[in-house]
């Protein structure tokens, strides 16, 4: 095993230097977008019309780039899994922009799946070229426990996704033995992070000290709510995607979906835009400014939101959503 500790480190550094490129110029283009420009127009920066109006425009803008950059900026998102063969390296580009305009204009998906599948198709492409022996699951493998690793802050989630894939695979070798170098390429993605962002899932919530019965009732009606939303949306997803495929042109499915995005952000509010990780920060750190019909407006929108986004095509995650 030890010669894959080189490999895994090399991988995992890498992985997360590309999803901390694509995260800042997302970042600041959605300062330009949210910021600068309804400030510069004097519009308020989340209001109905402005909201409406970037979503819409970012839709139009992604239809056109997936239309020209080389291999559409890959599959149709709505058809791939987080973990899947590696695409062309010249396809790499095209998804990366498009992923940080997906992440700038405020629709509901995460970087995780298209950064990914980024990470693996220049891993596989790379080390294919400086190992030509190794096989294509060390590179897969190795990339996406990096990402994954980059995207949580630590191994831990690399380990739990990998090890149910890897067990599913018929392979050489025991289960740790398949392991070992993800974990590595994972804890280097996640330490690089760590070092140059410091990124934190901490929501800051007070400390739970006075446990209740009745607590146990409204966390099994909270989870059973919260599990038949998520299955309607499941249930949804392929007749919504078959409908914007209908369509037939990517930049019209994409202008559309957009146009039904800026509604729904103009309904829910701006809590509902991107992917979410900030805006369940905010939520957690004043709980009790909103009433239990806003949270709950909050939470149908939030889920049309990602199910609309991850089928009109939109490069994106559906993780963080």
């Amino acid at each position: 095993m030890l010669p894959v500790i080189v490999p895994a480190l090399a991988v995992g550094v890498a992985s997360a230097l590309v999803l901390l490129g694509v995260s800042l110029l997302a970042e600041r283009l959605q300062d330009v977008l949210w910021e600068t420009l309804p400030d510069a127009l004097s519009v308020g920066r989340y209001s109905a019309l402005w909201t409406i109006a970037v979503l819409t425009a970012s839709g139009l803008v992604a239809g056109l780039l997936i239309r020209a950059v080389p291999g559409h900026a890959g599959p149709d998102p709505a058809t791939t899994g987080l973990v899947d063969p590696p695409l062309r390296p010249g396809v790499v580009p095209g998804l990366l922009l498009v992923t940080a305009l997906t992440l700038a204009g405020g629709i509901s998906l995460g970087p995780e799946n298209p950064i990914t599948a980024a990470n693996i198709a220049l891993a596989f492409w790379l080390g294919r070229r400086f190992l030509p022996g190794s096989s294509a699951e060390l590179w897969l493998s190795l990339a996406a426990a990096g990402t994954i690793g980059a995207l949580f802050g630590t191994p831990v989630a690399a380990a739990l996704i990998l090890s149910e894939t890897l067990a599913s695979r018929p392979g050489p070798g025991a289960l740790w033995d398949r392991l070992f170098g993800p974990l590595a390429a994972g804890a280097a993605g996640a330490l690089t992070m760590t070092l140059l962002t410091h990124p934190s899932f901490d929501l800051s919530l007070p400390p739970y000290t006075h446990p209740r019965w009745g607590d146990l009732l409204s966390a099994a009606v909270i989870a059973l709510a919260g599990a038949v939303l998520g299955l309607l949306a499941v249930y949804a997803f392929p007749h919504v995607h078959r409908a914007f495929r209908a369509l037939r042109h990517p930049v019209l499915a994409l202008t559309l979906g957009g146009l039904l995005l800026g509604l729904l952000g103009a309904l829910g509010g701006h809590l509902t835009l991107f992917k979410g990780l900030d805006e369940v920060k905010t939520l957690a750190a004043d709980p009790t400014g909103w009433s239990a019909g806003e949270f709950a407006v909050m939470a149908v929108v939030k889920t049309a939101a990602l199910l609309i986004s991850a089928t009109c095509g939109f490069r994106g995650g559906r993780i963080f959503p």
